[in-house]
C-alpha cells in the first residue's frame, strides 16, 4: 500500500469518527430537548420556573418577526466583539511589554497575580463610577475580564521561546526589536490564538454582567428584565441566544487558529 493510499484511509477514517462525533453530540441535545419539554408537560419539573422548549422557540419567533430581537443581539454583539478584541490587543501588547523590560516583569508580577485573583465583576460598580451607566463601562467590562489572563498567558509563552534562536540573532548584533519581531512574536502565533478561544468566554460573561448591571439594551438586559418580571421564557430564549453566538464566535476563532497553523507549518 503507497503512502497515499494511507493517507487517504487515515482522512476517511478522520471524517468518520468527526461524523460520529457530531451525530452524538445531536443526539445528545435532542435527547435534552425531548427530556426537559417532556418533564414540563407532565409537570415533573415547574414549567413556570423552568419553562419548555416549545415556549422559549415561540418566543424566540415572535422577537424575531417583530424585530426586537435584532436590536438587542446586536448591541450585545458590538460590546462583546470590541471587548473581546480591545482585551485580546491590550493583553499581547503588555505581555510584550513585560518581556521588553524583566525588571518591569518583575516589579508587576505579583500585581498582575493579585488582579488575575479578583473578581472582575466587583470591580463593575467602579467601572459604573468612572466611566458613566453607558455602553463604554460595558465594552470595559468585556475588556477587563480577559486582559489580565491574555497577558499572563501570552507573556509565559514569550517567555518560553527558545533562547537559542535569540542568541543567534544577538551574535549578528540584532536589537531587541528584531528578536521580538523576527522570533518571539511568530513562535506564539499559535498561542496568541487559542488564547482568542479562552478569551470568547470571558468576554462574553463580562458584557452580560455589565449589561446587567447599567444597560437598557442587549441580551443581558432582557435577562434581567425577564426575572423582574417572573417571564421566565424571556429568560431562557436569550440564554439559548447568547449560547448560539458564543457558540459561532468560537467556531470562527476555531477556524482562523486552523488556518494560521497551517500557514506557519
Amino acid at each position: 500500500m503507497t503512502p497515499h493510499d494511507l493517507h487517504q484511509r487515515y482522512m476517511t477514517t478522520r471524517q468518520k469518527e468527526k461524523r460520529f462525533i457530531r451525530l452524538t453530540q445531536l443526539a445528545i441535545v435532542f435527547a435534552l430537548v425531548i427530556g426537559w419539554e417532556t418533564a414540563s408537560r407532565l409537570a415533573l419539573i415547574d414549567p413556570l420556573l423552568f419553562s419548555m422548549p416549545s415556549r422559549i422557540v415561540s418566543l424566540l419567533y415572535e422577537h424575531i418577526v417583530a424585530g426586537t430581537l435584532w436590536l438587542h443581539t446586536g448591541v450585545t454583539m458590538f460590546e462583546t466583539v470590541l471587548g473581546f478584541l480591545l482585551g485580546t490587543v491590550a493583553g499581547t501588547l503588555l505581555a510584550a511589554l513585560l518581556w521588553w523590560s524583566k525588571r518591569l516583569a518583575e516589579i508587576l508580577d505579583p500585581f498582575l497575580v493579585i488582579l488575575n485573583s479578583m473578581p472582575k465583576v466587583a470591580i463593575g460598580p467602579i467601572l459604573i463610577v468612572g466611566l458613566g451607566p453607558n455602553m463604554t463601562s460595558v465594552i470595559a467590562m468585556g475588556m477587563l475580564v480577559s486582559v489580565i489572563i491574555t497577558t499572563m498567558v501570552v507573556y509565559t509563552a514569550f517567555k518560553e521561546v527558545d533562547g537559542n534562536y535569540l542568541k543567534v540573532l544577538q551574535t549578528f548584533s540584532a536589537s531587541k526589536w528584531q528578536q521580538f519581531r523576527h522570533v518571539v512574536y511568530p513562535a506564539t502565533i499559535p498561542v496568541i490564538v487559542s488564547t482568542l478561544k479562552m478569551n470568547v468566554g470571558l468576554s462574553w460573561v463580562g458584557v452580560i454582567v455589565g449589561e446587567f448591571l447599567v444597560s437598557k439594551q442587549g441580551l443581558g438586559y432582557l435577562i434581567i428584565y425577564g426575572f423582574q418580571v417572573f417571564n421566565f421564557n424571556l429568560v431562557f430564549m436569550s440564554l439559548l441566544v447568547i449560547a448560539i453566538l458564543a457558540t459561532l464566535m468560537y467556531m470562527a476563532v476555531e477556524r482562523l487558529e486552523k488556518r494560521i497553523t497551517e500557514h506557519h507549518r
